[in-house]
């Protein structure tokens, strides 16, 4: 799933216009991502208060089994790094 800082309309609106399947939650009060440390803090920042492009992993019990939170929102993760992370968190 994604979570973003954007209203809960305007993530429905994009997966409508993208034909998205993706589950995609918003954040938009703010609560989750910086308890994640998945928010841009820098108040000098363009980008301050916006989600960071971050990977997590969680289990069902809560506990966050891997997670990577990346310099630039354009950086992203190669699919197999991803995968053999998944399967590093199966039980």
């Amino acid at each position: 799933m994604g979570v973003s800082t954007d209203h809960h309309l305007a993530l429905a609106a994009w997966q409508k216009d993208q034909k998205s399947k993706q589950l995609l939650l918003s954040d938009f009060r703010r609560q989750m991502l910086p308890a994640y440390g998945a928010m841009q803090t820098d108040e000098a920042s363009p980008v301050y208060r916006y989600a960071k492009r971050a990977y997590f992993i969680i289990d069902r019990s809560g506990t966050v089994k891997f997670m990577k939170v990346m310099d630039s929102p354009l950086n992203l993760l190669e699919p197999a790094e991803v995968l053999a992370a998944v399967k590093a968190a199966a039980p």
